[in-house]
């Protein structure tokens, strides 16, 4: 399982750690991810997603999954987010059409 985020696509960085002597030793920041299972109305069904803190934060902010893939640029999401979000559009589309 990939250290990477479902929506975001935030994935771990390197750096040091650094010693009082400033001795520097390779590192690796992780990103701080959680299982969540989030729910999209329009297409009526739930979805079980591996996000950073900081996505489920902007999640919530934005007013849910819907929202926040609708809001989302396409450049900033994962290619699985980009992928929900074509459903999404094609799915709210569909529904206006209606």
């Amino acid at each position: 399982m990939s250290r990477r985020c479902d929506l975001t696509g935030k994935g771990v960085l390197s750096g040091h750690l650094v010693s009082h002597s400033n001795r520097k030793t390779k590192r690796r920041f992780l990103p701080n991810l959680c299982n969540v299972t989030l729910e999209s109305e329009t297409l009526k069904r739930t979805i079980r997603l591996r996000i950073s803190a900081n996505a489920l934060k902007s999640v919530d902010h934005r007013g849910g999954l819907d929202a926040f893939l609708k809001k989302a640029r396409d450049e900033e999401l994962s290619p699985r987010a980009l992928e929900m979000k074509r459903q999404l559009t094609k799915a709210l589309a569909a529904a206006e059409a209606a």
